[in-house]
This record gives structure tokens, sequence and C-alpha cells, in this order.
């Protein structure tokens, strides 16, 4: 199938690349334009991540849900805490932000104490009137304390909804229309009504105002990753050149470099463009990779093209040598760690396929880049000169190596036995991980966005809310006192679990109609009985269904109620718990022969999206494995050598995996891609190890040794320097604000960390213990294809 991938083959591509330098520049200059152009199609995801593919079972409870009741993550909410609050000045200033928040077209309604109105029940007409509440708009104090009275006394209805009497904290809810809440209209709300009439509000006023709500939390969430983004592209920038030139102390070895992986940069937001995609909490972290993947190419490429100068001197010679030598190895490198990447397109999650598809695709079109980049620019340059080439002779480097080869030739056994100590140590460690999958886990904690977040869920108990549906099976059935006293009795068993938040249904607007009856007395805030049922329904036949937000907790049919509770951030262990006891009181008071009830919600949606993950993570790893066992066997043909080359690969994972189980790093989101793209990146150390110790090994007429020893020093330089580039370029990522990026840096950077020493001790390790099978049985066949020429080895 390859066959013809060999020394022949590219000694053609050498040729032509060097033949049609202008031409290739044109080329690429032309397509940087192009993608360029596609820029402007670039668009920030307004939506959650839906980590669960469309066809899910609870997506399609979801979108029902969405379909009968609506947006169900359309509220913002602020909060004030003050003890004075009830003063005439304080009311009114807090009445005018609420009314200047309804005049924006983004808003759908505002619910708060100033808005409120009460039901009076008319003897005469026997219907229930619509009328101010007392002392909405006090004058005096008196006014204002006879208001917090009817407020905290008299209206249990909206105690931890619109006020908490025993700490004194007052919200207003603002609801966003359905058509703002997924678009960017959602964003210039937030930034351009929301937050500077607060600002004005909180000067005027002196009091602290606290937000929260999942509209207002993603928009800022996004705001910060946007941001983060444009940090960690200069940031991997400059730490990757300053690597850079501190290995080859060349100012224009580190432009050409620096150039490439810019370039490679402005493609990958193109390649986004092009296809559409939006900019997620994913794809939002291909471009620093591309740059900290680049720099390595570029290594590679000038390392050999300074090692051809200093041999012989002659430019032409040298860099057709770059192409020729190193061109193949660079693509099965480039190939592997794009697979890496690629094994998340195989996977029903439209989040990790499409960062899997713009990650391979830019991954291979940065080699592109750099072989030709690389070899055409030096091409118009003088021959380097003896101080570029200084570095190839650096004692502390030769000192390096010498010690590697000393370990690998007289402490094979200290290195199986640290080898299995920490191996063991590790799968220890392995059963000590957590998964984490709850919305608000990974936002960064000294935002005040979430100082907020934990404000509101200490006085309402959270704002992640889930969603219960009943569908009765029958219209009207929602709003029959045998459903609503089904309901009542499910919510007194939610209220006793601590983490939930006081329940929101039908059962609140009948409790409070019953109160209403009789004339506001809030003993009787409670489900009336049947007797009382009709004459409350005769009164309340004049009602609109817009008079209060809350009648909007059954449809329009009357066959599907909703009951809402808010969750606190609670761990994943906790709220699989809470979901088993909430299911368990469904199953006890709605049979399912009479009822259909789902739950469903962000909260919930979150937490089944990450174990989703866990198990495509599973999956992507074991055939971005497959596919790295296949490559050594069509390389090599021999199964000995595919376990041997597996190993220094997967031991690191694992110690990865117990380091993260000792510093109670859990999975999720952010952290799982971390087995997979840090083992698609580490298999490239291993092939360019085995592929030059196969050339020494028939240049030393299989003398095992003697192969070893030579592969050791001859790559061992080459894999220091691109092994401390990744290393330092994913720890960029660990200055962000992120908890979960801070992790997936500083263990994608362990990984490839681990994953050096594997393969320059434990790798030459392994094949000097099988020196006897190999020289005797010569496992190492002729491979299908050559990935360095004959010659190379000499």
């Amino acid at each position: 199938m390859i066959e013809w991938i060999n020394t022949r083959f590219w000694g053609s591509v050498a040729r032509l690349i060097l033949r049609n330098r202008i031409a290739f520049l044109v080329v690429i200059l032309a397509t940087t334009f192009f993608l360029s152009t596609k820029w402007s199609n670039i668009r920030f995801s307004f939506t959650e991540a839906n980590l669960l593919p469309d066809n899910h079972p609870f997506n399609t409870y979801y979108d029902a849900f969405l379909d009968r009741f609506g947006e169900e993550g359309n509220m913002v909410v602020l909060g004030v805490q003050d003890e004075d609050f009830f003063t005439p000045d304080k009311l009114f200033r807090w009445k005018a932000l609420g009314d200047s928040l309804a005049l924006s077209p983004s808003i759908d309604q505002v619910v708060g104490i100033s808005t409120l109105t009460q039901l009076n029940r008319n003897r005469k007409t026997r219907a229930f009137e619509l009328a101010p509440i007392p002392n909405q708009a006090p004058q005096t104090q008196d006014e204002a304390r006879a208001l917090k009275n009817w407020l905290y006394e008299k209206q249990p209805l909206y105690d931890q909804l619109l006020f908490n009497k025993e700490t004194g904290v007052i919200q207003t809810a603002v609801y966003l229309r359905p058509e703002v809440v997924n678009s960017g209209a959602r964003q210039a709300f937030v930034d351009e009504v929301l937050i500077p009439k607060v600002a004005e509000y909180e000067t005027e006023s002196g009091l602290d105002v606290r937000i929260s709500g999942m509209p207002y939390i993603r928009t800022l969430n996004a705001k910060m990753i946007l941001d983060e983004i444009g940090m960690f592209v200069v940031v991997a920038t400059l730490v990757t050149t300053l690597i850079f030139f501190l290995f080859f102390r060349s100012y224009r070895a580190t432009f050409i470099s620096m150039s490439i992986v810019v370039i490679g940069v402005m493609w990958a937001f193109g390649i986004i463009g092009l296809l559409g995609f939006e900019i997620t909490v994913l794809t939002a972290l291909i471009p620093p990779i591309i740059i900290v993947i680049g720099v390595p190419n570029c290594i590679f490429l000038i390392n050999k093209y300074q090692n051809e100068i200093k041999k012989h001197g002659n430019q032409a010679r040298s860099l057709q040598r770059v192409i020729s030598k190193i061109g193949n190895a660079t693509l099965m490198t480039n190939m592997t760690t794009a697979c890496g990447f690629a094994t998340f397109m195989l996977t029903d999650s439209t989040l990790l396929r499409e960062f899997g598809i713009v990650a391979s695709i830019n991954i291979m079109m940065i080699f592109v880049l750099s072989l030709l980049l690389i070899p055409i620019i030096y091409s118009y340059m003088s021959v380097p000169n003896k101080k570029h080439l200084e570095h190839l002779n650096r004692t502390w480097m030769s000192q390096f190596v010498a010690w590697m080869e000393r370990i690998v030739r007289h402490r094979r056994v200290s290195v199986y036995f640290i080898s299995v100590f920490a191996l063991m140590l590790s799968i220890t460690g392995m059963y000590q991980i957590r998964l984490s999958g709850t919305i608000i886990d990974d936002m960064p904690r000294k935002a005040a966005f979430y100082k907020d977040i934990r404000f509101f869920e200490t006085h309402f108990k959270g704002v992640m809310p889930i969603e219960i549906m009943i569908d009765t099976k029958r219209k009207n059935g929602a709003t029959r006192l045998s459903t609503l006293n089904r309901m009542n009795r499910f919510e007194n068993e939610l209220r006793e679990i601590d983490e939930l938040s006081n329940p929101v249904s039908a059962v609140a607007v009948a409790k409070y109609l019953k109160q209403s009856f009789y004339n506001g007395n809030p003993k009787y805030f409670q489900l009336p009985t049947n007797q009382e049922n009709n004459f409350i329904r005769a009164h309340a036949k004049n009602l609109g269904g817009e008079t209060n937000f809350l009648t909007r907790l059954v449809d329009s049919t009357g066959q599907y109620a909703r009951i809402s509770v808010m969750l606190q951030d609670v761990t994943t262990e906790r709220m699989e718990r809470i979901e088993g006891e909430m299911q368990r009181h469904i199953e006890k008071y709605f049979p399912a022969e009479r009822f259909d009830v789902s739950m469903t919600g962000k909260a919930l949606g979150y937490l089944k999206g990450t174990r989703f993950l866990v198990r495509n993570l599973v999956v992507s790893l074991s055939l971005a494995i497959l596919l790295i066992a296949l490559f050594m066997a069509y390389m090599f043909r021999s199964f000995r050598m595919i376990l041997i080359s597996l190993l220094p690969n997967v031991i690191p994972l694992i110690l990865t995996a117990g380091m993260m189980g000792f510093l109670g790093i859990a999975i999720k989101p952010s952290t799982i891609l971390v087995f997979s793209v840090a083992f698609g990146i580490s298999v490239d150390d291993t092939i360019h190890y085995l592929v030059k110790y196969r050339q020494e090994l028939q240049a030393n007429r299989w003398n095992v040794k003697k192969a070893v020893y030579a592969a050791l020093r001859e790559t061992g330089v080459s894999m220091f320097y691109t092994s401390i580039v990744l290393f330092f370029g994913f720890s960029v990522f660990m200055i962000s604000s992120y908890g979960g990026t801070v992790a997936l840096g500083g263990l994608v950077s362990a990984t490839l960390l681990f994953a050096m020493l594997a393969n320059l001790i434990l790798l030459p390790t392994l094949l000097l213990s099988l020196e006897k099978k190999i020289a005797n049985k010569q496992i190492l066949k002729e491979p299908k294809f050559k990935v360095l020429p004959e010659e190379e080895a000499e």
C-alpha cells in the first residue's frame, strides 16, 4: 500500500520543493489569505457544551421539556443582603433598578418584591381580583416596616424565592426572552445593560449586588475563555520562542520557526471558520496546541539541516537531505500525533468530534508548513556559520546523553525496580480517582461571578436547575387535586434533601389560591380539600394565564406539570445519590402505569455527559493504542516489538493516572483529554528511537548493544529538545484561571516528561534485555517501508 514511500519518492519530493520554491510560497500565501477570510465565520458557542449525542435519551427528554415549557435556563438573579434594606429610599432604588432592566428588549419579565401583586377575594362577584400589595412604594419608614412584616409573616409563597427572612437577603429574578438566551444578544444585554445598571445602583445605594443565574454565568465564563485564548497563544509563542532560542542560539532559526507556527495558528482559526464550527472550551485549546506541536517539527528539521552543514558544508545537499531523510520520519510522528486526536472523531459526542477533526487536520497542516518553509527559506539564506552550529557540541548535552547511556548500561535492574515500584504505586493511586460532573466545578474560583454563585448557594441553595416533568396522560390532569396531592407529598420528600432548594410547582399556586380564598391568612397556605377546591376553582376562572410567573408550571393542555428545584454544587457521587433518591420517590408517588415522569435540567445533563465522556475516553484511548500498535506491526512486523514500543508509552499514562488520584484531580471534561493527547504525542519519541535503532542494528550486523547505544546518542538530543519544548509549552495552560485547564496543562506536561524518560531509559533497557532473542532470531524483519533511508545509519 505504501511501499512506494521510500527514499526515491522522498528524493523526488525534495527536488519538487526546491525547484518550485516560488510556486509553493505563492500557494502558502494564497492559502493563508483564503483561510483568513474565514475568520469572520468564527463565533463563540452561546450554548452550553452538549456532551451527549443528539439522540441520547436524556436529550430527548430535555427537548421535550423545552417544547412544553420553554427555555429553563433563562433566569438571572440579583441579590442584596442588608439588615436595613427596608427603607423608602433603598426600596425605591431597588424598584428603579428592576424597572430599568425591564425596559430592555431582551427581557421577558422581572419578578421581585416591587412587582408583586396579590389576589383578593371578592365575595360579591365570587372571583379573585388582582390588587397591588400594601405599601409597595412606601413613603415613610413605618410603611416600609409594614411591607417587610407583610412579606415575612404573611407570604410563605415567596420565602426562599424572593427573599430569605432568616438571613435578610432580597433577590429579584430577571427572565430573558427565549430567543435571547442562546444568542449574541445575551452577551450584549449582560455587557451593555445589566452590568452598567447594577454598577450605577451600587454607587448610588452603597450596597453590594450579587448576580447569578445561568445566562450571566455562561456569558462571563465565555468572555474569560476568549480572553484566555489570546493569552495562551501569546504566552505559548513567547515560551517556545525563548526555549528554541536557548537551544539553537540563532535568531534566524528562531524567526523561521516562529513564522511557521504563527501561520499555523492563522490556518487553525481559518479551518474552524471554514468548517463552520464554534469556539468551544475544547477548540479554544487548538491554537496553543498547534504552537507547541509545531516547534518540535522545526527542531527536528533544523537540527538535521545544521548537522548536514556541519558534516560537509554543502547547502543544496543539506536541504535535500532534510526532506529526503527526515521528511518520512516527521510525517510518521505527526501522523501518530494526529491519530491520537483523530480518535475523538469516532465518538458520539459532537464536542469531542469537532475537536478531533480540527486538531488532526491542523497537526498535519503544520507538518506540511514545516516541511515546505524550512528548506525554502533556508535556501534563500547564507550557509550557517560556526556560531549557529555551536549548540551541536555542547558539553552539558553530551554529558546528559552519556549519563543516560551509563544508566542503561549499568543500572538495568534499578530501572526495572523503579519502573515496577512506580507502576504499583500509581495503580494504587488510580483507585482514588474521582469523577466530577458539575457545571461550575471548572470555573475560576477567584472570579467575582463564582463568589456570587456561592452566595446564592448559601442563601437559596444553588443556581443549577433540575426539572421534573410529569405527564399525567390526560388533559387537565396536572391540575387535578389528586395529582397535586401526589406532587405535594413528593415535594415534601425533596425538602428533606439538604442540597435541594424549595421546590416550585403548581402545588405552590394551589396553596396560594387557598390562602387568598381565606383573605390572605398564611395559616391556610396549604392544599385545599375537595370541597374547598370547587369553590376556589370557581373564584379563579377569571384569572388569565399570565397573571403570575408561577402559572408557567403547567403546560397549555393541563396534561403536563413541572417541578423545579435548584441544586447546590455537590460532588458527583453525592449528585448521583440525590438523583437515585429522587427517582425512588418518583416511583413511589407516580406509578408508571398512570404517569410518565422524567428528570432533566442542565445539572443532570452535565453529570450524564461527563459519564458519557469517560466511556468515550476509554474507547478513544484504546483506538489510539490500537492504531499505534498496527503502525508498529506494519513497520517492524514483530509482535515482541509492538509490546516493547507500547510499554514506554502506556506506563507514563498509568503514572499520570496515579498522580491524579493522589493529588485529588478529578476526571472531568477538561482533564479527560490528557491521556489520548499525551499518548499520541509521546509515541513520536518511540518511533524516532526505534527507527534509528533499526537502522543501527542493520549497520552493525545485528549487534544489539552497539545499535542501542548508537541510537541513544543519535536521537537523545532531539528527543530531549522536543520533550522540553512540549513540557514547557503545555505548562503554559497552568497559568489559566480554570482549574481544569491548569490540571490539563500540568498532567500532559508530566506525562510527556515521564514518556521522555521511559523512551530514553526504559526502552533501550528493554531492548538490551532482549539482546539474545533479537540477535538469534532477528525478530526485526525487513519493514514494509523504510522510514529512514539506509545511508542514514552510516
